[in-house]
């Protein structure tokens, strides 16, 4: 049993040897779990224990929801802990410190020239962490240099090959550490060097999260050989989460870190509970205020919702915070489909947005919201058969999601494509995923009725018009049903139907209110065979 305060002890030692390493993301990634664990009674100040989970507001907000819940040992973690690596016996002193120095300053061929002599394992670490770096730099630079910022090209990173023959052989002799394995493991893809690099230093967030990129089902997933840390709890989560298996993802062992907090407001949202995921992200974002990361997830909670006011609000504010991050651009997106007439000026700035969401792609391939913003990007373009193959793209990683259906339909309905049966299709399978917008069932019921399949267009104008009813909603939309089945069920001799549906229309002004006037004495005259008193007689 490993207590919380050793839990804590191992993990501000993994900062100090994370960004020793230069491995600041995996530092970074650290030092918030560092504040999301429950401090011990003994030890808790106002000071610290911020980010406890008795003092969340969103613990407060539900203390009685079950689902969202996470089993809390009482006392430590079950999991045993794994100790630290001990230092290299030979330090390299100056040479390594100017070498990092000169890292920190992306001057990653210095870095690893000036450690080409030196053989602890901190220093061939970082040498070929350098040179790989170096490496992916080059690749960038060739291939906008071949191709253009928005072009694809054959440019691969030439150092690979060095290094793999430098870490294969470091392998066979034993001397690479877990950091060596994390590199090896990165450049073949290799899952056993991963896991072997886990599991002798499990702190290395990067690893892991090289190792989940190589999960692609649960099988694989459920076939590594992972020592018993707790590490390997928020592996699972992160992976379960990849995997679209959102209800396993939710367990955890840790209290609400920030990290951990936004992974389960990202199960929350793949299960559709959106309210809950709002007042998850407004909570993250008070104890978190200049947060970039997971934002895109949150503006598309607050578009689903139609929350213009907060969506404006949080888009200007992550733009203030990093204008050029992928999510800036998102927002932007859906500030333009929310408000057109303020972004017809960023027209220009599509060509931007397709770059940033091709790079996001590069960077995770898995990642829905990439593809479906690169399908979005091209739909605004006019460019409705690119837009239709990213938006398949995105359903892919995202098949519950009704949105993207009716992105996919609406592209088979552009003068371009025009396949309607398709739409169909599309329409059907967004119903099918709980479509709470009620767009997919207005345009099956209208797609039926200009194929001329009235029967099929009614049955689906009815449910449109129960839903609306249900929600009580007025409108453009419901005048429209309720014209179409009035007019279907007269013309099929269903006179008291008919009947019910002309009368909903009288409540209404404009020519619908005298079609159901008409319709009404043609019932009348059609029920007793002579013709109808004038309306202002007709008993209502």
């Amino acid at each position: 049993m490993v207590s919380k305060e050793s839990c804590r002890n191992e993990i501000r030692a993994a900062i100090g040897q994370l960004s020793e390493r230069c491995l600041h993301s995996a530092a970074k990634w650290a030092g918030e779990q560092l504040v999301g664990i429950e401090q011990d009674p003994s030890n808790s100040t106002p000071s610290n224990t911020r980010f406890q989970r008795g003092s969340s507001s969103i613990r407060r907000r539900f203390s009685t929801n079950e689902s969202i819940s996470t089993p809390q040992p009482s006392v430590g973690f079950s999991q045993a802990a794994t100790p630290l690596p001990e230092e290299d016996e030979v330090i390299d002193g100056d040479l390594y410190r100017l070498a990092k120095s000169y890292f920190n300053c992306r001057e990653y061929r210095r870095a690893s020239h000036v450690l080409r002599d030196q053989m602890s394992k901190k220093s061939v670490f970082l040498r070929c962490y350098s040179l790989y770096l170096a490496g992916e730099k080059r690749k960038e630079e060739e291939m906008i240099e071949l191709e253009g910022s928005l072009g694809k090209s054959d440019a691969i990173n030439r150092e690979l090959v060095s290094l793999e023959r430098e870490l294969s052989a470091l392998k066979r002799t034993g001397e690479i550490d877990s950091f060596g394995l994390y590199l090896y493991g990165n450049e073949t893809l290799a899952r056993a060097s991963l896991v072997e690099s886990v599991n002798s230093y499990p702190w290395n967030w990067n690893a892991w999260s090289e190792l989940q990129s190589l999960c692609t089902s649960i099988e694989i997933l459920n076939s590594l050989n992972l020592s018993n840390h707790w590490m390997k709890e928020f592996f699972l989560a992160s992976a379960y989460q990849e995997l679209r298996m959102h209800t396993e993802s939710l367990a955890s062992i840790f209290s609400f870190s920030n990290y951990i907090q936004a992974q389960t407001a990202k199960a929350q949202y793949s299960l559709r509970e959106f309210d809950q995921v709002e007042i998850m992200f407004e909570d993250l974002l008070r104890n978190d205020p200049y947060r970039v990361e997971d934002m895109d997830l949150y503006s598309n909670v607050l578009y689903a919702k139609e929350a213009c006011a907060a969506l404006s609000y949080l888009a200007h504010k992550v733009f203030l915070t990093d204008k050029y991050r992928p999510e800036s651009l998102h927002h932007r997106q859906l500030l333009h489909d929310v408000l057109p007439k303020s972004f017809e000026a960023e027209q220009e700035n599509t060509p931007a947005a397709i770059d940033a969401y091709r790079r996001a792609v590069d960077i995770n391939p898995c990642d829905y919201r990439a593809w479906y913003g690169l399908g979005q990007a091209y739909e605004m373009m006019g460019m409705p058969f690119y837009a239709l193959h990213y938006f398949r793209k995105s359903i892919f990683f995202l098949p519950n999601d009704s949105r993207l259906w009716i992105a996919m339909a609406k592209c088979y309905q552009t003068e371009q494509i025009y396949m309607l049966e398709e739409a169909i299709k599309c329409y059907k399978r967004a119903v099918s995923c709980t479509d709470t917008e009620g767009i997919a069932l207005n345009q099956l019921a209208k797609l039926h009725q200009k194929l001329g399949r009235d029967e099929e267009a009614a049955v689906y104008f009815e449910k449109d018009v129960e839903r609306m009813d249900s929600e009580g909603l007025e409108g453009p939309n419901m005048l429209e049903a309720l014209v179409f089945l009035a007019t279907h069920f007269k013309t099929h001799k269903k006179f008291e139907e008919a009947e019910v549906y002309c009368t909903r229309i009288l409540d209404y002004s404009g020519p619908e209110k005298e079609k159901a006037k008409s319709l009404l004495r043609g019932i009348r005259m059609e029920k007793t065979g002579f013709p109808s008193m004038d309306m202002e007689h007709f008993p209502l």
